[in-house]
């Protein structure tokens, strides 16, 4: 019988007799596999959308990296059944981040960057006749187009969009009004 350990992230759900002792068999651990294990099979799929709507270039790592860092925090969770909120949130300002740091990077590269290629999943998500939808979308500046994906996309209230903007509830009436106005404006200049 083999009794070498699974290998790195690849931590097993229950206790397994090879780990060390108390490797899995606190129940704060086994809680914590469970919960992060049942938001990825619930939300996934969402949130991978959310990072596509909001303009990731690499939506398959904001999410990964959303993930990981619940799985780290779990712990420090007051209510898990906020986790949602908190991984939308992570989704929101993992994605700012990056398109900010792309920004900068894009700033001080002296050849223009090279196309970049969807990801098979991204192409799946974006039907044709949501193109031209996404494309007026991702015109729009970042502060406008999240409050627009968060509200009508997801169908959050303002309270939730606020919380996970970081923004007041009149900034994201603000926000959601400038962008529909826009969205407006580019859609019928297309037809």
């Amino acid at each position: 019988m083999d009794h070498r350990a699974a290998p790195v992230g690849a931590e097993p759900l229950v206790p397994n007799p090879a780990l060390p002792p108390g490797a899995l068999s606190d129940p704060a651990d086994l809680e914590r596999e469970a919960g992060v294990a049942r938001l990825f099979e619930l939300h996934y799929s969402s949130m991978l959308r959310l990072a596509v709507l909001l303009g990731a270039d690499d939506p398959e790592n904001v999410v990964a990296e959303a993930y990981y860092q619940i799985y780290r925090k779990w712990r420090r969770l007051r209510d898990a059944e906020a986790a949602e909120a908190y991984l939308r949130s992570t989704v929101c300002n993992l994605t700012r981040m990056r398109i900010r740091h792309l920004q900068v990077a894009r700033r001080h590269v002296e050849t223009p960057p090279e196309e970049l290629v969807a990801s098979a999943e991204s192409t799946a998500l974006l039907h044709d006749d949501q193109r031209v939808l996404i494309g007026a979308l991702q015109q729009l500046p970042a502060r406008q187009r999240e409050a627009l994906v968060l509200r009508h996309w997801l169908g959050l209230k303002e309270s939730e969009i606020a919380a996970a903007m970081g923004i007041s509830p009149g900034s994201v009436k603000t926000h959601t009004a400038r962008g529909l106005a826009a969205l407006t404006q580019a859609m019928e200049a297309r037809r």
